[in-house]
């Protein structure tokens, strides 16, 4: 499955989350630190939500860029 992530920079580092898991957070200094900490975040989520006996939801977010002036 492929989910979308939003990555967002803070004052001292960047976030991450993935709006098909609520709840599925991470922070790195790096862009490429907090890619790679949300992937992981993901497979943990995942992995719980298995041990609970949740359903995985199905990737259904759309990320898009727009111009403005």
């Amino acid at each position: 499955m492929r989910y979308a992530i939003i990555i967002e920079k803070g004052d001292q580092n960047f976030s991450a989350y993935v709006p098909d898991l609520p709840g599925c957070v991470s922070t790195g200094k790096t862009i490429e630190e907090v890619t790679r900490n949300i992937r992981e975040a993901v497979e943990f989520h995942l992995d719980g939500m298995r041990d609970d006996g949740q359903p995985i939801p199905p990737p259904s977010a759309v990320s898009d860029y727009i111009e403005a002036a």
